[in-house]
Parts: C-alpha cells; sequence; structure tokens
C-alpha cells in the first residue's frame, strides 16, 4: 500500500513538473529573422501611418478626375419681409429674388418672397489642366508609395541589426557563463590544494575575487541583452516582454556567410526610387504651372422660379409669395482667359524648372552614393570574412593554451596569476569570435542594404 501511494506522489509530482514545463515554453515566443522582418511590415504603428498616408494620397487621384463631372447646385429661399426690401432684398446664398417692382413710396408692410433654382456648371474641356492635376496626383501617389518602401526598408534592415546584436550578446552570456564555470572549477581545486598544502591559501581568495568579477559580468552582459531584445520588439510592434521573446535564428554565430563579390544597379533601390518619385513630383508641379495659362471653358445651365407677394401694379398678394408664379431658364457658355497672369506664370515656371533640376542632381548624388556604399560593403565583406579566420585559430589557440596551464597550475609549475591570466584570453579570443563572426554578417547585411535588396541576406539564413 505504501509503495502504491509512493508511486502516485511520484506520478503527480513529474505531472506538475511537466505542466509547469509546458507553461514556460507556451509563455515564450520563439522570433526568427524572417518573422521579425514580417511583423515590422504587419505590426509596426509607424509604419501603418504612413501606410494610411499613402491611401490617403491615392484618394487625390479619384478628386482630380472627379473634375469632370458636372456641378449641379439646388436652393430654395422663401422670407418674410417688409414691402420695400422683398422687391429688392439681398439675401446671403446664391439667390438674390427680385419679388416685384420697385415701390413708389416707403412701406412697411411685411409680404412674403420666395425663389427655387438649379444651376450647372461643367467644364468638359480644360486644355490638359486637368490632365496635369490628374497626373500630379498619381505623382503624389506614388511618392507616398515610396516613402512608405523606403520606411519599411530602413525599419527592417534597423530589426535585423538589433536582432544580431542581441544573438551577439547571447553569445557573450554563454560565453560568461561558461568562465563562471571554469572559475567555480579552479576554486573548488584550489580549496582542495590549499587543504593538502599543495597551494597557499591566498589562491583561493583571488578565485573568489575571480570569480565575483564573472558573475558582474554576466549580469552586466544580460541586462545589455535584454535591453536589445526590448529594442527589437518595439522595432517590430510586440508588447511582450524581454524575458518572454527567443531568438530562433542564432546559429548564425557559429557560422560565416559566403557570396559572390558582385555589385547590382542600384536602379530598383528603395532610397533611388524615392528621389526619383520626388523629382517626378516636381516634373508634374511644374507641367500643371504651365497649363494654368490656359483658356477656361465653362458651359452652364440655370432653371430658376420665383414668387412674390407683391403683383406688378403694386398691389399686394400675399399668398402668392408662398408659390413659383415666374419661371425663366437659361444655358450659355464662357470662355475665360487669365492674360495679366503670364508674369506670375513665368515666374512660377522657372522656380519649379529649378526644384526638378536640383531633384536630378540629388538623384545623381544618390546613385554616385550608393554605388561607393556598395564598393565599401564589398570590401568590408572580405576583410571581416579573413579577421573571422584568424579569431578562429585565436580561439582554438587559446583553448589548448588554457588546458595546458590547468595541468601546470595542477602541477604546481606555474602560480595563480598565469592560470587566470590564461582563462581571461580564452574569454577574450571566445568573445573576440563571436564579434568577428557577428561582423562578417553585419558587413553582409550591409552589401543587402547597399544593394536595396533584404532577402540577399535572408537567403543566407538557409
Amino acid at each position: 500500500m505504501k509503495g502504491y501511494q509512493y508511486l502516485r506522489l511520484l506520478a503527480t509530482g513529474l505531472l506538475v513538473v511537466c505542466c509547469l514545463s509546458t507553461q514556460k515554453l507556451i509563455a515564450q515566443r520563439a522570433i526568427s529573422i524572417r518573422e521579425a522582418l514580417s511583423l515590422v511590415q504587419s505590426q509596426q504603428p509607424q509604419l501603418n501611418s504612413f501606410k494610411e498616408q499613402a491611401t490617403a494620397a491615392g484618394h487625390n487621384i479619384s478628386i482630380a478626375r472627379n473634375a469632370l463631372i458636372p456641378d449641379v447646385t439646388v436652393a430654395y429661399q422663401a422670407g418674410f419681409a417688409t414691402y420695400n426690401n422683398i422687391t429688392g432684398m439681398s439675401y446671403p446664398g446664391l439667390i438674390l429674388p427680385i419679388s416685384g417692382p420697385p415701390s413708389a413710396g416707403n412701406s412697411y408692410d411685411p409680404v412674403p418672397g420666395s425663389a427655387l433654382t438649379a444651376l450647372l456648371k461643367w467644364n468638359p474641356v480644360t486644355f490638359g489642366q486637368r490632365q496635369a492635376s490628374i497626373e500630379k496626383a498619381t505623382a503624389q501617389f506614388k511618392l507616398a508609395n515610396s516613402y512608405y518602401d523606403e520606411a519599411l526598408f530602413r525599419q527592417q534592415y534597423a530589426a535585423i541589426a538589433v536582432y544580431l546584436d542581441a544573438v551577439y550578446l547571447q553569445k557573450l552570456v554563454q560565453s560568461h557563463q561558461a568562465n563562471i564555470d571554469r572559475t567555480e572549477t579552479g576554486l573548488q581545486q584550489s580549496l582542495v590544494y590549499a587543504k593538502e598544502g599543495l597551494r597557499p591559501g591566498i589562491d583561493t581568495t583571488q578565485f573568489q575575487a575571480a570569480l565575483a568579477q564573472a558573475k558582474t559580468d554576466l549580469l552586466l552582459t544580460e541586462r545589455q541583452y535584454y535591453a536589445q531584445v526590448t529594442e527589437l520588439s518595439r522595432l517590430i510592434g510586440l508588447n511582450d516582454q524581454a524575458d518572454k521573446i527567443t531568438l530562433s535564428d542564432t546559429l548564425v554565430i557559429n557560422k560565416l556567410p559566403y557570396i559572390a563579390d558582385t555589385a547590382i544597379s542600384v536602379a530598383n533601390h528603395p532610397f533611388f526610387l524615392h528621389q526619383q518619385a520626388r523629382k517626378v513630383v516636381s516634373e508634374a508641379a511644374l507641367k500643371e504651372i504651365e497649363r494654368s495659362w490656359r483658356p477656361k471653358l465653362d458651359l452652364w445651365a440655370n432653371a430658376y422660379g420665383r414668387g412674390s407677394g407683391v403683383s406688378a401694379d403694386g398691389t399686394l398678394h400675399k399668398s402668392d409669395g408662398w408659390s413659383l408664379t415666374r419661371s425663366n431658364y437659361g444655358v450659355g457658355i464662357q470662355v475665360s482667359f487669365p492674360i495679366l497672369q503670364f508674369s506670375l506664370v513665368n515666374k512660377q515656371k522657372k522656380q519649379f524648372a529649378s526644384l526638378v533640376k536640383a531633384d536630378e542632381a540629388q538623384l545623381s548624388q544618390l546613385t554616385l552614393d550608393l554605388q561607393k556604399q556598395q564598393q565599401t560593403a564589398q570590401f568590408n565583406y572580405r576583410q571581416d570574412v579573413l579577421i573571422a579566420g584568424q579569431s578562429i585559430i585565436q580561439a582554438q589557440s587559446a583553448n589548448d593554451a588554457f588546458a595546458g596551464l590547468k595541468l601546470s597550475y595542477a602541477s604546481g609549475l606555474i602560480d595563480f596569476t598565469r592560470l587566470i591570466q590564461g582563462q581571461y584570453d580564452l574569454l577574450k579570443a571566445e568573445t573576440g569570435k563571436a564579434g568577428a563572426f557577428l561582423q562578417t554578417w553585419h558587413a553582409l547585411l550591409d552589401i543587402a542594404v547597399t544593394n536595396g535588396n533584404l532577402d540577399e541576406f535572408t537567403n543566407k539564413m538557409k
């Protein structure tokens, strides 16, 4: 019976442990670099703001095209005023009702008056002005989209850079933990050696001080790591706390990426496309100014009815003021031309022509900058690969040297200072190797950025 109870308690304990482990795994959210890029695009509030601004700019195209639709305005007006005013009273709005003849005398007898009108105005022909407005709105829409694409590119680049730094710090955490383990092992050995009289007791004290420093270094590195993960969560728009996020692409710190030494055209770079879109907007604005000094053709039609409480002979029939007893209609055409605007338009043309030239110069400068950045990124990558190769040799040598120093210390051939210096050199070599590998991936990221294609980086994650 007791054995049965023991097994039951053991099973219950295992179940509790499994449940707690499962909850811990569920609470953790693993983020890969590809998922981080996707979250930047879908979750970051600032990018969503840019997207909505681009959508709003797209509506300007419909607004510009809507100018082809005729404008029809309908209005009704009624009033009750003195005889003197109702025959020629000016009302604010669309209608100026003349309800009766001019009064022969000064009469304050109040009478009603009413009017109903419908006015149609249409500009079917604008001599290219409407088309220029549509082209400008289209260019502004493309500019807004290019601004969003550029902002997305920058934010995704920032997310990758922060992710890599977080992976590097995670590797440092492992190295500092390994250094703590080595120091604790040395401390335990020194206690044994001191007890047996093989080593002085001061070694134990020195190991304890080294252990405290190693733990301090670990705590500082952990703080940097969580700060970096917090920044990553901000960039990808997550509310999760840093200790609830894990990085799944950690193997990059243990391998080197290899790419072909080639540069591509900058014509599809988001920065280039954005500057090119700015130039197109300036050109569209110039065209709009050029076409503003053209005739304007208006077609109009009007239907108008009125009612007055004053008859033609001056007698009052107040009930007639509420009915539309007189009706008129008309159609017409109007052509206008701003003759004296030539000087103003000419100055505006020169202004926008200079803006177009400025955008062209900026585009040329950006092309040159991106080409030079490509060359620099390629050179830095080649150098970083060579440095990473040397770091591998240095780390292996430091590990071999520390292994020999441990044997020498155990044999009494060297003192604590030589041993702890070798241990420090090993830690430095390990962190240096991690830093060199990280820098190589950063160099690859720089190449992808200068080429305007982050897929060149993410494809190396396979």
